[in-house]
């Protein structure tokens, strides 16, 4: 299996300018390379640029420009046209399955925050100073970085990355790693139920609380934003040192909230992992979810539209994208794959409006948010307990229809 470790570097002010350059190239390099693609289609001919096609002229280009483009790694700069053949190759699936197209666009300076290194010992080398007390990596055209590496990386050492995030720098690593030894069997069933005003629910009775991370810094990222809006918006190069500060005092916000909910889904993921030898939860679909309501016209007044809701839409979709659903049943399957659990997904349909007693299903069923009441036999419980208890039941029919 491959798994990914993420360290924290501590470069001097020298390699942290060349790291700095660096991204600057590559993202000049994937701009150039997409600049071509569009000018070959555009032209009569109709041409269709592939990634052979500018690889081969790599080291051309790093022979004409031998200060710049010169000094990085060859398979980086490899690495970097294939990220943009990968979104073409998205963009074209896209457009066979009738999705929102969306073109590969060009990337500033600021939002291209990552090199990826195909093979250690290729323009890296991962723990390159093994004598020393401290871990170091080498790359090409910048030296030995510090690495705080703060837990032990086994297997063997696959890719490289590098990676920006505000104002600090980050190695990423992939290491292959043999199948983990599964923990052991305890047993034990659950279904989970995701909600907003409890985090999770499961079918034992179970609560988790939502933390709302995004909501209780709302005050913090309004005052710094109104900060930041004060000053006219440059490119970063033409910025005052205070209106730079203002931008690394939002990111900073931002960074934090982000790093809150992976870690509260980290332990709750690890908490069901633990405990529970099978885990369903609904099959969330989140982006149909969060999507805004259409606009309606008023027939009667041609230019202007009547409510639809939007508001209120927006307040739910915030408080659904604070809650992090997508990231937490993310990293619940990683998870369960390392442990050796299996999990399953199921249709999230009517799992509140069923009663689990006599199998009724009614909109009636739920009075409230929070209460459940059977009209048919008056079953009582909590409503996302239902959901929950639901939600296994559909997924151990499935489990058992689909023997591994």
């Amino acid at each position: 299996m491959i798994r990914a470790y993420k360290f924290l570097m501590r470069p001097t002010v020298r390699q942290e300018q060349a790291l700095g350059e660096m991204l600057r190239d590559h993202c000049s390099l994937y701009n150039g390379a997409l600049q071509e693609r569009r000018d070959a289609y555009q032209h009569v001919s109709r041409t269709s640029i592939k990634y052979g096609m500018q690889s081969a002229q790599l080291k051309d280009i790093r022979a004409f420009d031998p200060e710049r483009q010169g000094r990085w790694s060859f398979s980086s700069q490899q690495a970097t046209l294939r990220r943009l053949d990968k979104a073409f190759a998205a963009f074209f699936r896209r457009i066979k399955s009738g999705d929102t197209p969306g073109y590969p666009r060009f990337r500033g300076v600021n939002w291209f925050d990552s090199v990826e290194f195909p093979k250690d010992g290729d323009g890296c080398r991962w723990d390159s100073t093994p004598h020393d007390p401290g871990t170091r990596v080498r790359l090409q055209g910048i030296g030995h970085v510090k690495v705080n590496q703060h837990r032990p990386v086994t297997g063997k050492v696959k890719t490289v990355s590098v990676k920006r995030e505000g104002r600090k720098w980050f190695l990423v690593l992939t290491a292959e790693q043999a199948q983990p030894e599964p923990l052991p069997a305890t047993g034990s069933v659950v279904g989970i139920d995701l909600g907003i005003a409890g985090f999770l629910a499961d079918s034992n009775g179970g609560f988790v609380p939502n933390p709302r991370h995004g909501r209780k810094a709302t005050a913090r990222l309004e005052a710094a934003q109104q900060a930041l809006s004060r000053f006219p918006r440059r490119k970063a190069k033409n910025r005052t040192a205070n209106h730079q500060r203002a931008v690394d005092k939002v990111a900073a916000l931002h960074g934090k909230v982000r790093r809150q909910r992976l870690d509260h889904a980290h332990k709750t993921a690890l908490g069901l992992v633990r405990v529970h030898d099978f885990i369903a939860h609904e099959d969330l679909k989140i982006r149909n979810m969060t999507r805004s309501p259409a606009p309606k016209p008023d027939p009667d007044q041609p230019g202007t539209f009547l409510p639809n809701g939007a508001a209120a839409k927006a307040g739910l979709n915030r408080s659904i994208a604070d809650a992090g659903w997508g990231v937490f049943l993310t990293i619940l399957h990683a998870k369960a794959e390392s442990a050796g659990r299996e999990v399953i997904a199921v249709d999230p349909r009517n799992t509140s409006r069923t009663c689990p007693e006599c199998g009724h299903v009614a909109k009636e069923n739920r009075p409230t948010q929070e209460k459940f009441h059977c009209v048919s036999c008056g079953h009582t419980a909590h409503a996302d307990t239902v959901g929950a208890t639901n939600v296994l039941r559909a997924g151990l029919v499935r489990r058992d229809a689909n023997p591994a």
